[in-house]
């Protein structure tokens, strides 16, 4: 059976799974809000802004209208940023219906509401049958066939096992499982851990920083999934610790690139006024202390990464408030 599909978001990662879909043989369509892109898209048969050099097949339909887009399709992936989910989802609720299956592959966490992904799509569509996919898997990398292996977690099994077919080939490797809580979870706040992993390598602080940053923020990750219901084994998975790795060391990384350049000295203001794609660790930021507060979990990097991205803290001194927190076991 050949899949309707409707891509929702014309960024780098929506662009490479409708690469990846519409290469398993399935009938894609990719939606921009943007019409005046859409044009430039249909003309260059590439998306110049977040996936350059990589052409788009003339059988990957491109539209900005959001109503034609959704008939007759058999699953929507939703692959919005986070903090413009709501407003995407509120254009097409009036030709939604309940019984098209929902994949987010946002990852982040909404300022206004502390919500994750698939509770904003709960939400807005209130749809049937809802999944997330997510891990380590940069666009850059699937688009160009490279190997790589994501999870895609429903609370329906069956859906689960059709969506890991739909996506899986000889370079792209599904894993299903249940706990969407956890996936989100772990797929936002990794965001956090790598502009604190940029800050990092902006300052030259060297390998072993960088080793403990990424355990120390895992378990930060996990100590908050864990209080939000998630079950721990999730991230030290490809959600969890796959992602996180990926991440941090990659130059594709948005995050990375967002602390990179604060370590080198650029302020805040000065690197979001420069970029096109959205780099979600800097808003779940916030979010995700207020999440911490909620739950009464403590994230000492997070806290400091909020400090230097919305104090203008001192990069040297958020460094060794962390390294000088109170003695303890691990």
């Amino acid at each position: 059976m050949k899949h309707n599909i409707l891509v929702l978001g014309d960024g780098g990662w929506g662009t490479a799974l409708a690469l990846l879909l519409h290469n398993n043989g399935c009938k894609v369509t990719l939606w921009s809000k943007f019409p005046a892109y859409v044009n430039r898209m249909r003309a260059t048969r590439e998306n110049t802004k977040f996936l350059p050099g990589i052409k788009i097949p003339q059988g990957i339909e491109l539209t900005a209208d959001i109503e034609a887009a959704v008939k007759g399709v058999s699953f929507i992936i939703m692959a919005v940023p986070t903090q413009h989910c709501r407003g995407v989802l509120a254009e097409l609720k009036p030709y939604y219906d309940r019984d098209i299956p929902v994949v987010s592959v946002a990852k982040g966490i909404e300022q206004s509401t502390i919500k994750r992904p698939s509770e904003i799509i709960r939400d807005i569509l209130n749809p049937k049958y809802i999944a997330v996919l997510s891990g380590p898997s940069h666009a850059e990398e699937v688009s160009r066939k490279l190997p790589a292996s994501v999870v895609i977690a429903s609370p329906d099994a069956k859906l689960a096992k059709q969506l890991q077919h739909i996506f899986s080939n000889d370079y792209f490797r599904v894993y299903i499982q249940k706990d969407v809580t956890g996936v989100e979870v772990a797929a936002a706040i990794k965001n956090i851990i790598a502009i604190a992993a940029g800050i990092c390598d902006g300052l030259g602080l060297g390998d072993n920083t960088k080793s403990a940053l990424l355990v120390r923020g895992m378990v930060e990750i996990s100590r908050l999934g864990a209080a939000m219901g998630a079950k721990k084994e999730t991230f030290f998975g490809l959600a969890g610790m796959g992602d996180l790795i990926t991440t941090c060391i990659s130059p594709h990384g948005r995050n990375r690139a967002v602390g990179l350049r604060i370590g080198k000295g650029e302020t805040l203001k000065q690197i979001i006024d420069s970029m096109e794609q959205v780099a979600e660790g800097v808003w779940t930021t916030r979010a995700a202390l207020q999440l911490a507060g909620k739950h009464k979990v403590e994230m000492p990097i997070t806290k400091e990464v909020a400090n230097i991205l919305f104090k203008n803290k001192n990069l040297k001194r958020a460094i060794k408030d962390l390294i000088k927190r109170p003695l303890k076991s691990e």
